[in-house]
């Protein structure tokens, strides 16, 4: 007799996804497509967990205002920065993510790796060996089951950003950090088949259409 095929959201129970990109690509709405996506899996909302890095736990988002913030007459050295982010990340995966996977939930990002590799490794010209080594220090083998990057053109990420209000320290670095920075996520993306590009200049629509896409077919390559 052969087994009872799972459903989707059985399928989808213990995975994490994530949402990367720049400034402005839209990050937040994205996350609201997913929620919809997993809402029509007949995903329990009680079981999608939402997370942002850096932050997500108490001690974590101490480091976060540490890395957002500006101090008068000191300068937040790129490599402290580097290791604020993944001493925060462990905070998160360790007390939430891990945790919520274990019980079967799944588990929706604001960022993960991918930023401490886009942003301190192309955009602030840190070695991408030493970040893996330090990744892999911090981390292990954890990592997302399914990414999607949110691919936007920096100087119009940033008009978006400004939108809302005033920039922090990261936000106000010149254009061509963002475009060092989006160079790495394109690279990431390419050589990782668990992740995808999605065009975040289109409009919402299209944006949350072409997000439903690649989440459905994702879906449809879990056993």
């Amino acid at each position: 007799m052969s087994l009872a095929k799972k459903s989707a959201a059985q399928k989808l129970a213990n995975k994490f996804i994530v949402i990367e990109g720049l400034e402005g690509a839209g990050k937040s709405t994205a996350i609201t497509y997913i929620a919809n996506w997993l809402a029509l899996q007949n995903m329990p909302a009680e079981n999608i967990v939402y997370t942002r890095e850096p932050g997500g736990t108490e001690l974590a988002e101490k480091m976060r205002d540490i890395v957002k913030m500006d101090v008068q007459g000191e300068t937040l050295q790129d490599k402290a920065e580097l290791l604020l982010m993944y001493a925060a990340r462990v905070q998160l995966v360790e007390h939430i993510i891990k945790p919520a996977l274990t019980q079967g939930k799944i588990v929706i990002g604001d960022r993960h790796n991918y930023s401490s590799l886009a942003y301190q490794g192309g955009g602030r010209g840190i070695s991408l060996p030493l970040i893996h080594n330090i990744k892999q220090l911090a981390l292990g083998d954890f990592k997302a089951d399914f990414t999607l990057y949110l691919d936007i053109d920096p100087a119009i990420g940033l008009s978006r950003a400004r939108g809302r209000g005033e920039l922090d320290r990261i936000e106000r670095q010149a254009l061509d950090f963002f475009d060092r920075t989006r160079n790495v996520f394109i690279s990431l993306v390419k050589s990782d088949e668990h992740a995808v590009t999605i065009d975040a200049g289109q409009t919402p629509e299209l944006v949350e259409q072409a997000i439903c896409v690649q989440l459905d077919k994702w879906l449809a390559s879990l056993a």
